[in-house]
């Protein structure tokens, strides 16, 4: 299993569609084994799907996330937890042991509306 987390200074990066940085964690027999953190190479929203197809990821840990980037992953076959927050290393603990709450409505529709600093998960993002 490849885990991906949405990334930034060891926390949840809170807008899928607008990370630079994923850490990846390579789990086997449910204990992560491996981790690195990589770049986007400059991505975005629903292109980013194929950036984790790309590097073997089946499962995406995220803040908010918008309709089309949940499309784009569910079409990969990548399954994701979104409204995350927190350490990122936690969150995979979280998931690892079974208590991470799948949601597959969590969503963040403040797109294009001119928010700069706009960090979906933390003010209603995650329905």
């Amino acid at each position: 299993m490849k885990i991906a987390v949405t990334f930034e200074n060891g926390e949840v990066f809170q807008h899928f569609g607008r990370t630079e940085q994923f850490k990846l964690y390579d789990v086997e027999d449910g204990k992560v084994i491996s981790s690195e953190v990589v770049g986007t190479g400059g991505q975005g929203h629903g292109a980013l799907a194929g950036v984790l197809r790309a590097f073997g990821v089946d499962t995406l840990i995220c803040g908010g996330i918008g309709g089309g980037a949940q499309n784009a992953l569910r079409e990969s076959g990548i399954q994701f937890y979104g409204g995350v927050q927190g350490s990122a290393d936690k969150a995979v603990e979280t998931l690892l042991a079974g208590q991470l709450a799948y949601n597959p409505d969590i969503r963040c529709d403040h797109h294009g509306h001119g928010e700069a600093h706009h960090e979906c998960g933390r003010h209603g993002c995650h329905n």
